[in-house]
């Protein structure tokens, strides 16, 4: 059951500190000095790149009505997620690099199992905050080329702006614990621990969230990018478990730099079960270089974080690049590839 009267008592309460926001539960402000630190330490050392099997999805699978929800790994923290007639995406990032150049920054070990021309119909966009790696101008600009009006983008206070800048018509611009009913399912914009800025002067001059969407059978959480914090706990509290959840458990390390805004597999688990999560996917791993752990890492520890907590392994599932995977009443089944 939803608490709507501690919902919208949230929802007052919530709100940026003069022009700029803050987290709901404090974390260290790591500036240059810190960032330089750890470029120092790290001295360039990050992970050998090295790339993971991608498998292809299957275009007349992905171009049918899902029945039962379902969930297919384009790369990184971009979902497609289709349920009863309604085709979503989550952060799209379909470029070669996560960077404000096309020519330098982090770049993809593994190409999007989906190009933006094969994805079937979108009808709707959820955006977590505007770092490179998740909010991609060249996939803004290609998704509103190819679906225009017909696409409603879910965002943050202060990045609608930004998608209208950017010819983006159809926007539900929301803050933390504000919430929206769109046609078939309820949309709650939900507090996360970390920061927002894609230069030198903006940061955190607009919100970061994660997004729950409810249907009438279905709920489902995306949890952006994140620290770990209490908030996940009163999320429950106040909307309840949730069916489905899809939460990050890469780029983490060093722990001193990326606790306070990236959690770890082990804090993923922990997330999972804050949440009352019935069944969890992982994202946000394997496809840019962003940190120093390896790259093939974060399954691993996440396997060892599940026997700690006690979590089975059907119930928090890390896909490979391009699996499509259908929830039963039984759990997820890995639909075949083409």
């Amino acid at each position: 059951m939803i608490d709507w009267a501690r919902l919208d008592r949230l929802a007052t309460e919530c709100g940026p500190t003069g022009s700029r926001y803050v987290n709901r539960h404090p974390t260290p402000d790591h500036g240059l000095r810190d960032f330089l630190r750890w470029q120092r330490e790290t001295r360039g050392r990050f992970p050998a790149h090295r790339s993971f099997p991608l498998r292809q999805p299957d275009p007349a699978l992905l171009a049918t009505r899902a029945d039962r929800p379902r969930f297919t790994w384009i790369g990184h923290a971009t979902y497609l997620v289709q349920y009863r007639g309604w085709n979503l995406l989550t952060d799209p990032v379909f470029s070669e690099r996560c960077s404000p150049v096309s020519f330098a920054g982090p770049k993809r070990t593994v190409a999007p199992a989906l190009s933006i021309d094969a994805l079937p119909e979108i009808h709707a966009v959820l955006v977590s905050h505007n770092h490179y790696d998740h909010l991609d101008r060249a996939s803004v600009r290609a998704l509103n080329e190819r679906f225009g009006e017909r696409l409603c983008w879910f965002a943050p206070h202060g990045v609608g702006e930004w998608l209208r800048r950017r010819g983006v018509a159809r926007v539900v611009e929301l803050g933390w614990w504000q919430h929206q009913r769109h046609q078939d399912f309820h949309a709650f914009c939900l507090p996360a621990q970390h920061f927002s800025g894609r230069g030198a002067r903006d940061r955190n001059r607009t919100l970061w969230c994660g997004w729950r969407l409810e249907w009438d059978d279905f709920s489902l959480f995306f949890a952006g990018d994140t620290g770990y914090a209490p908030v996940f706990q009163e999320i429950h509290d106040v909307l309840g478990p949730v069916d489905v959840a899809l939460l990050p458990i890469g780029a983490y390390q060093p722990r001193w730099f990326m606790a306070p805004v990236h959690i770890n597999p082990d804090e993923a688990v922990r997330i999972h079960q804050d949440l009352a999560a019935a069944h969890s996917l992982a994202m946000h791993w394997g496809t840019f270089v962003l940190t120093d752990e390896p790259l093939d890492e974060p399954p691993k520890a996440l396997d060892a974080a599940r026997r700690r907590h006690g979590v089975a392994t059907r119930s928090f599932q890390a896909p490979g690049h391009g699996d499509t995977l259908t929830l039963h009443d039984h759990g997820f089944e890995e639909e075949p590839p083409r």
